[in-house]
């Protein structure tokens, strides 16, 4: 197994929760490459004593957030293609794919490395390994298909960095035409309680979180150049609650009630 950082090891929450959700809330996600690699993750992974329905499902639910996303840009736009930044071992690929549409994963190269250890590339899935924040993949995906429509999914991603580093890279790809991105975020009050409680009951509370979108539009100003918001919804409007516990069905309808978890998209 390659060696990961304290962030980069944080690709194993939603493999977890997509795992969870599969066995036990299908009806939330099913993913069944997750449930073939189950056998393949590290001794301990799998271990669920210390987090509770919510934490698990918080992860699914972003990705069944963003298979939605993918979906209904691609019935809107069936040339198109979906890129995804930091994508450590997301599957949406099986989940999502329309039979032509071409994709690209990319995240740093020791996770990519690791990625192809357990997922080999697909037959339109194109790996590669670099710096999300960096221009290298966004022209060389542009080389590729120099006039298709973008859809860039980051999943899980912008939490970890200061605001000014994702407003960049935001800038950047304002400047290449033809873009769309979907990202999850959280509020100011949603990121002190991830920081408090979320984080470390997913054994990462070592891990710095800074990112936080109180509101799309005004960091939509912040990027410029004419950048639209199509959407600033609640995580989990969109997800059936029958089934799940109490708790759970409680802290999902607090984190809603007050915008604490959020998914975002923009048209660049």
């Amino acid at each position: 197994m390659s060696k990961l950082g304290i962030v980069e090891d944080t690709l194993f929450i939603p493999m977890l929760g997509r795992l969870y959700a599969s066995e036990h809330c299908p009806r939330i996600l099913y993913d069944q490459k997750a449930l073939e690699l189950k056998e393949k993750l590290p001794f301990g992974l799998l271990k669920q004593d210390s987090q509770s329905q919510y934490t698990l499902l918080a992860s699914a639910v972003r990705s069944a957030n963003m298979d939605r996303f993918i979906r209904a840009f691609l019935d809107r736009r069936p040339n198109g293609v979906i890129v995804q930044l930091g994508c450590g071992l997301e599957t949406a690929y099986y989940r999502c794919d329309n039979g032509k549409t071409r994709w690209y994963a990319v995240d740093l190269p020791h996770v990519v490395k690791y990625r192809r250890e357990l997922l080999p590339e697909p037959e339109r899935e194109t790996y590669l390994a670099g710096d999300a924040f960096a221009e290298d993949w966004i022209k060389q995906i542009r080389a590729d298909v120099p006039d298709a429509p973008i859809l860039v999914i980051a999943g899980g991603l912008f939490h970890y960095f200061e605001e000014s580093k994702v407003v960049g890279l935001l800038r950047m790809l304002t400047g290449i035409g033809g873009i769309e991105i979907v990202f999850d975020t959280v509020s100011k009050s949603g990121m002190a309680m991830m920081r408090k409680k979320y984080m470390k009951q997913v054994g990462h509370g070592d891990a710095q979180m800074f990112f936080y979108v109180d509101s799309a539009a005004k960091l939509a100003g912040k990027i410029g150049g004419g950048v639209r918001v199509l959407a600033e919804e609640p995580y989990y409007r969109h997800i059936p609650k029958s089934g799940l516990k109490l708790s759970t069905k409680v802290s999902v309808a607090v984190s809603d009630r007050l915008c604490m978890v959020k998914m975002v998209h923009f048209e660049l």
